[in-house]
């Protein structure tokens, strides 16, 4: 029983390729190796920089297809700057080793070994699985070694490490500080207080003082009787001859001298 079970799982597992299917395998393998030399004479002969600057991605489409191939402008973008930073990581590419293929309803992926002067890598190119073959993204990946690995590893973690640390360095020298301009604000202010105790005091504003209100005597009838007599007796005439309306006091003694 558990000889016919693993049989029938074995059976199940394997996958039937139709003839068409596997004839657009085999010319996706077949245009893998011109697709890699185009890209690699673009980087290799400098013209990575004017192709993407230069031309848009329509622009971009038509000359790939001058090749003889389907593609997209953005798929042909994305594989010039691949390349250009693959190449430069690689040492440039020498051969170009085994193909594999894999499919899907819609796509089919084909991955090609490439050996490089510092690296190897792999170059990963995906096509649409119609008559067209259309290549919908192409990219070079480097292989990182173990050692590579390490050390990128080994940088991030001091790159992590180091900025922690420095942060913590810059918030104890600024709680270091507070105790200083603690004691700065304190002695401003003492030196404020000191100064306005020292300070003479502002002289008081002089009270001008009214002159009083002149003392009206005329309703004193005793008193007008009497100085409109003496002055009549200083003219030589009687009262009847003048009315005496107003007494105020003289702010001199000159009337001591008649």
């Amino acid at each position: 029983m558990l000889t016919c079970v693993f049989a029938l799982t074995a059976c199940g597992a394997e996958e039937t390729v139709s003839e068409v299917q596997q004839n657009k395998i085999d010319v996706a393998k077949q245009r893998v190796s011109d697709i890699i030399t185009v890209f690699e004479s673009i980087v290799n002969e400098g013209q990575a920089d004017e192709f993407l600057d230069n031309y848009d991605n329509v622009e971009l489409s038509a000359l790939f297809e001058q090749s003889g191939y389907r593609t997209e402008g953005t798929a042909v973008r994305s594989a010039i700057t691949s390349f250009k930073s693959g190449i430069e990581d690689m040492g440039g590419i020498s051969a170009i080793g085994d193909v594999s293929a894999e499919f899907d309803e819609d796509t089919i992926t084909v991955t090609v070994n490439v050996t490089g002067a510092n690296k190897n890598g792999k170059v990963e190119l995906i096509f649409s699985n119609d008559i067209f073959l259309s290549m919908e993204s192409c990219t070079l990946n480097v292989d990182e070694t173990f050692g590579s690995l390490m050390e990128g590893a080994a940088l991030n973690t001091l790159l992590g490490m180091g900025t922690v640390f420095v942060v913590l360095i810059l918030i104890s020298i600024i709680i270091a500080q507070f105790e200083r301009i603690n004691k700065f604000v304190t002695n401003r202010e003492k030196k404020n207080e000191q100064a306005q105790a020292s300070a003479p005091a502002p002289a008081p504003t002089p009270v001008i003082e009214q002159p009083q209100a002149e003392e009206e005597l005329s309703d004193d009838e005793e008193l007008v009787a009497v100085i409109a007599a003496a002055i009549a007796a200083y003219e030589g005439t009687s009262t009847e001859g003048f009315q005496v309306r107003s007494i105020k006091r003289a702010s001199n003694g000159g009337w001591k001298k008649h």
